[in-house]
């Protein structure tokens, strides 16, 4: 470029500059400026993104005329180019000036290289101010094709030697070309031209997914409450054919927030002019703020580089001198011509600012509010102290579970969900007790032997729901997604433990033989007993058994507690499990990427693993101790030994020796009646006769029956008091009836029922404290050692492992710098809006 042509181009654009290039209004309110002024400003702050800012969207169909338009607004001359001409938004912000006309180009990014929405918009100066209007193209072209090309450097675009000719990576973009033009004859207006909507695609240079691309573009803009629809719609095509339109009355059906702008009406065949007036009458897709019609200079005056103040010149004498424009109301002339469009929509403009600016200011103070919320709920960003933190963390978890080991308030502490199971483990041992009947099988049909009422309030065991015990187990069984010791899952809750195949345990599958015991253990009969008692006779005198039949009774008694006890040990760590697992989480979840929550969970669950295999060991060895019976506790013992005994000899004395027992409770119940001859005193020689005169007038019956002979026991009592056997009782002639053969038996029941209160007790106690000792207990035990040798938290690498658990995830990382950025706009803004005095 020449001295002289640069010298030429400058005193051409003076010559505009004083020719009044553009429309401006000098005499705006200053209230109204700044208010333009300060939308400005939160547009370069990026807060449309979040804020639904007042704008003008310039729309329209490709070659409707949005180019000329925008050029007779702003005073600059466009890139112009076959078939498309605007490819990305371009946003122009014009304000009067005193200072001489500048023009700053820069280039504002919303969406990366990708398309994917930027966490805060991202403003970039394309070269150095502007003060010469012909450059203006130039760089607008040179921005637009940098936007096009995301890839490359802005600077190539800049100062490089570009082809326009070359094909470019995007065919659209949402990016955008910012203009700030200022200048003493620049008009008080802020808007953004889109790109023009496409009927059909081009052979050359298109895609097939630019349709529905520009019109996404433009709908993202048009479809917000505070935009203000610019639509151009040329005369020379029918109005029905034209998709802007269509898309306006889509997001603006009222027509409320769209001004319609008619134009080259220069080019409308000859006699059909008149199918448009009715659009300027507001008769025909009526719109609050009207349709204008404007002129701009033909493709030939362009070239012809005719003066913006020529070009307005020529525009009045069209509408003043051409039909049937200059044949309407005068009400209607001022909806043509440029000039009044613009003043329109600075009038409009400046409404909607100041209607929005208050909204604005409690939507900027909701929105602050509420990202502020979100960053709080995100875990805790990364610590400069790693080691330390971590420390802490480990500490103040193992603390906890202390603390959640000892106990708890609240239903769903760790021992409150131990505690049902513990009661059905307890009731399952108890309902393994020998059913002795001290009747004959052949003759026990029936006869009710009613439950001992010296138990009653013995054996207080909690009372279970099992349908809500059964869903705490499902729900902590869930949690875990793995059975504890890795064993099979419990029979349903609402099954019978004792009645199942102990599938859930440990323990190995009986044989058919021992299933068949354990359903004889059910209902023991006497004669049972008696048979099994002979059978273990070997040398022992006559009338005597060995223990070992005690014994066998007791085994098969014990035999019965593997499963159950087993099934409560797994019960018990699937709840620890679960508990640990929850406040592996409550502890560790917000630190980093959740690398460290899973190494402690990992830590945590292979050392309950660790606790489970101790405690089985030992709930095993105590069942190994329950096969040799065993006691110092005599007392209990025997107590319970002859409670039982009196049972047992009571219910079958009944059955087997009815008749007298009846007859000697019947006897017993009868009331005793007082004699006068009963009190005389008695000589020598007439004691026997008033001995038999005593139990047959009056000492056992009425004074009626004082001369009757006594019978049945009466009779046997005046017998045994006639042969001088004194003191007898009607209950000691149980002693003189014949000895029951069933005693033996009966002992040993007594025996080995006695003993089942006692070992049942004892074991029942037994398990559940080992289970607490090793496994609930156990867990806490060395757990802080544990977890540091683990991680390697104490060792060399310490630091740098710490900081490597300390490391964010990236969608966190991400998330919370969206939301930072976010704030950051917002609270820009804000300080906007505080400068204006809102």
């Amino acid at each position: 470029m020449t001295d002289a042509a640069g010298g030429s181009r400058k005193e051409e654009a003076k010559e505009q500059i004083q020719s009044g290039i553009g429309l401006s209004d000098a005499q705006l309110s200053q209230p109204r400026r700044r208010m333009l002024d300060l939308v400005n400003r939160l547009h370069s702050t990026g807060v449309q993104v979040d804020i639904d800012l007042p704008q003008i969207a310039v729309i329209g169909s490709q070659s409707a005329g949005k180019s000329s338009l925008i050029e007779s607004i702003s005073g600059i001359t466009l890139p112009r180019a076959a078939g498309t001409c605007t490819r990305c938004p371009t946003e122009c912000r014009l304000s009067r000036s005193d200072s001489p006309w500048q023009c700053k180009v820069s280039l504002r990014f919303i969406t990366d290289k990708k398309g994917q929405l930027l966490g805060q918009v991202r403003n970039e100066t394309f070269g150095t101010i502007i003060y010469d209007k012909s450059e203006v193209e130039e760089r607008i072209r040179r921005a637009q094709r940098a936007i096009l090309n995301p890839s490359r450097s802005k600077k190539e675009f800049l100062d490089g030697e570009d082809d326009p000719s070359l094909p470019t990576e995007l065919s659209f973009s949402s990016n955008c070309v910012s203009l700030q033009i200022s200048g003493p004859d620049v008009a008080d207006l802020s808007f953004c031209d889109l790109p023009g909507l496409i009927a059909s695609v081009s052979s050359s240079g298109g895609h097939a997914n630019d349709i529905i691309l520009v019109e996404g573009l433009v709908t993202s803009y048009i479809k917000k409450p505070s935009c203000i629809i610019l639509l151009t719609v040329t005369c020379e095509t029918d109005f029905e054919n034209q998709g802007a339109h269509r898309l306006a009355k889509q997001y603006d059906p009222e027509g409320r927030r769209t001004i319609g702008v008619l134009t080259k009406p220069d080019r409308i065949p000859e006699g059909e002019q008149i199918h448009w007036l009715p659009f300027i009458r507001n008769e025909r897709e009526p719109l609050d703020n009207n349709w204008y019609c404007v002129k701009q200079p033909s493709s030939s005056d362009i070239k012809k580089k005719i003066t913006w103040d020529e070009a307005r010149k020529r525009e009045d004498d069209y509408f003043s001198m051409t039909p049937p424009w200059n044949e309407l109301d005068t009400i209607h002339l001022k909806y043509l011509r440029t000039r009044n469009l613009v003043e329109r929509l600075s009038s409009v403009l400046s409404d909607l600012i100041a209607k929005r600016l208050p909204e604005i200011q409690e939507e900027l103070d909701r929105s602050i509010i509420k990202v502020r919320e979100n960053l709080n709920s995100l875990p805790r960003p990364p610590s400069t102290d790693p080691l330390n933190e971590v420390a802490n963390l480990l500490y103040e978890f193992t603390a906890d579970l202390h603390r959640h080991v000892d106990g708890v308030p609240g239903e769903d502490g760790l021992l409150q969900c131990i505690r049902p199971a513990q009661d059905r483990f307890r009731r399952a041992i108890r309902d393994t007790a020998p059913q002795f009947v001290p009747f004959e099988r052949r003759r026990a049909d029936g006869k009710v032997l009613h439950p001992p009422t010296f138990l009653e309030g013995d054996e207080d065991i909690g009372v279970v729901n099992d349908q809500e015990y059964g869903k705490a187990l499902a729900v902590a069984r869930k949690m875990v997604h793995v059975n504890a010791g890795g064993g099979k899952a419990e029979p349903a809750p609402a099954e019978s433990a004792e009645g199942s195949d102990a599938s859930g345990s440990t323990a190995k599958k009986r044989t058919h033989q021992e299933m068949a015991e354990d359903e004889n253990t059910g209902t023991i009969y006497v004669d049972e007993v008696f048979a099994r008692a002979h059978k273990s006779r070997t040398r022992e005198l006559p009338g005597s058994y060995p223990f070992a039949v005690q014994k066998t009774f007791i085994i098969d008694v014990v035999k019965q507690w593997k499963d159950p006890a087993l099934i409560y040990l797994q019960n018990v760590q699937t709840f620890m499990l679960a508990h640990t697992k929850e406040l592996v989480r409550e502890h560790f979840s917000e630190f980093g990427q959740g690398l460290l929550e899973q190494r402690v969970r990992t830590i945590v669950h292979n050392h309950l693993k660790e606790c489970f295999k101790r405690a089985e060991q030992r709930v095993l060895w105590v069942l190994e101790t329950e096969e040799h019976p065993f006691t110092v506790n005599y007392h209990y013992l025997s107590e319970y030994k002859s409670k039982f005994l009196a049972y047992y000899k009571s219910a079958r004395d009944k059955e087997t020796r009815g008749k007298v027992t009846s007859q000697i409770e019947s006897f017993v119940s009868q009331p005793i009646v007082s004699s006068s001859r009963s009190q005389q005193p008695s000589t020598p020689g007439n004691s026997k006769a008033a001995k038999k005169s005593q139990l047959s007038s009056g000492v056992f019956g009425s004074s009626e029956e004082a001369t009757q002979e006594p019978n049945g026991i009466a009779k046997v009592l005046a017998g045994l008091t006639e042969m001088g056997i004194m003191g007898i009782r009607p209950q000691d002639l149980y002693r003189i009836l014949p000895p029951d053969e069933m005693e033996p038996a009966i002992n040993i029941m007594a025996d080995v029922r006695a003993y089942f209160q006692v070992a049942y007790k004892r074991f029942s106690d037994n398990v559940p404290q080992a289970v607490d000792h090793e496994l609930v207990r156990g867990v806490e035990r060395d757990i802080l050692k544990t977890l540091c040798t683990k991680l390697g938290t104490n060792g060399p690498s310490s630091e740098k492992i710490c900081a490597e658990l300390a490391q964010e995830s990236p969608q966190v990382a991400d998330r919370r710098q969206d939301l930072m950025k976010k704030l950051e706009r917002l609270q820009s803004a804000t300080v906007e809006l505080m400068e204006i005095g809102l």
